[in-house]
């Protein structure tokens, strides 16, 4: 089992950068896949960023280049770089850690990009 707590949104102007925080109960290092998730109302959630155990990354179409995906062992965390936003990155983001078939999901934290 896999606890997170994910942190670190706000209000941020188009252009700014901000950077989310998840928490994990275990060593992300050994949880198969983790991942950076958004949801709006007007939209289903989908996946921002994805990172493997291995290391690899993936990261939505709309997002590359500007997002960031990284983890830290020592700390048992994994964040989400967030730069150059745009008004339509404004969502809930969720942290999700899946591991022996089951998802995982941190309470939410909203980003809200505005002038």
């Amino acid at each position: 089992q896999v606890q997170l707590a994910d942190s670190g949104g706000g209000l941020v102007q188009p252009g700014g950068s901000l950077r989310l925080f998840c928490a994990a109960s275990r060593s992300v290092f050994n949880i198969a896949f983790m991942g950076w998730y958004r949801q709006t109302p007007w939209k289903e959630r989908e996946l921002v960023a994805g990172i493997r155990s291995l290391g690899s990354t993936n990261y939505a179409d709309s997002v590359k280049g500007r997002f960031a995906i990284s983890r830290d062992k020592a700390k048992n965390m994994v964040y989400l770089e967030m730069n150059s936003v745009k008004p339509e990155d404004t969502a809930v983001y969720y942290c999700s850690a899946v591991e022996a078939g089951f998802t995982y999901w941190g309470p939410g934290t909203q980003v809200t990009v505005s002038s």
